[in-house]
């Protein structure tokens, strides 16, 4: 039964959870974000009655906390190109490669997916020795061009060239006949409800070969990817054994990943003044 402080008066109208919370939703639907501030005084409740909602809501998997407030979770329909990726939040990303490192020791076979998160990940791997890096990724191959003392395989296959790498049941084929010891894997959009997902078919079979031929799987994806969705699914979050992001991720999000027993590691980031 709702308690009393649980049923707000909306313009002299008493509602019930479930009804402030699909009011709540629509509201999301037409501004993406609000704060905790406008929904208390949209709904005539306290802050604590709109954290309890944003909860049940991020559970569902249809908002997410944000600092401050909430946004709905939104469907991602393409991908943005390896040139925009390339200069977006740079210092997360490498943040987020130097806890990678600390999950590499030489003579290790690893598996970069493509994207510039990873990438990030390659002058760690230089630093060691007898190390073999199988990719799918143009950019990491072209990265350890000059690296002779580390052994590349590159998957062949489709080439996606607005991400500069191969995609597609051949690259998948190559990627069954490895074993590696971890394969890091990126992704434009994960939460605890999805998992991993992308809005390209081809790329599901190359990520999901991948996380099968490896020993430990680890994802590496920026907070910033939380909360969005695309149409095929990769896997559970539970499939990996890691997950890499910063200390932006929602500490909602971040307790519920902990609670089903996955590594969380949290790359700080300077908060802007």
């Amino acid at each position: 039964m709702p308690t009393e402080e649980d049923i707000a008066i909306v313009g002299g109208t008493p509602m019930i959870p479930d009804q402030r919370r699909e009011l709540m939703l629509r509201q999301l639907r037409k501004h993406q974000v609000l704060s905790v501030h406008q929904l208390m005084e949209m709904f005539e409740c306290s802050h604590m009655t709109i954290r309890r909602d944003i909860a049940v809501l991020e559970q569902e998997g249809r908002a997410y906390s944000v600092t401050g407030g909430v946004r709905i979770a939104s469907q991602l329909h393409s991908e943005p190109s390896h040139q925009s990726k390339a200069v977006v939040e740079l210092p997360h990303k490498q943040g987020m490669a130097r806890l990678a490192a600390g999950l590499l020791h030489p003579d290790m076979t690893i598996y970069l997916d493509a994207g510039t998160s990873t990438l990030e990940i390659v002058p760690h791997i230089v630093a060691l020795s007898g190390m073999t890096v199988v990719t799918n990724d143009f950019g990491i191959v072209n990265a350890l061009a000059d690296a002779a003392h580390v052994d590349v395989i590159h998957t062949g296959g489709l080439l996606d060239h607005p991400n500069r790498s191969s995609v597609g049941g051949l690259a998948a084929a190559t990627l069954r006949q490895l074993a590696t010891d971890v394969a890091f894997l990126s992704t434009s959009s994960w939460d605890l409800q999805r998992g991993t997902t992308t809005p390209s078919a081809l790329k599901v079979e190359v990520k999901q070969a991948a996380m099968q031929s490896a020993s430990r799987t680890v994802l590496i994806a920026t907070s910033s990817k939380y909360g969005t969705f695309g149409m095929y699914k990769v896997s559970a979050l539970e499939q990996f054994d890691t997950i890499i992001t910063d200390t932006a991720l929602a500490e909602a999000a971040a307790d519920g990943i902990r609670k089903h027993r996955i590594e969380l590691l949290l790359a700080p980031v300077n908060k802007p003044r």
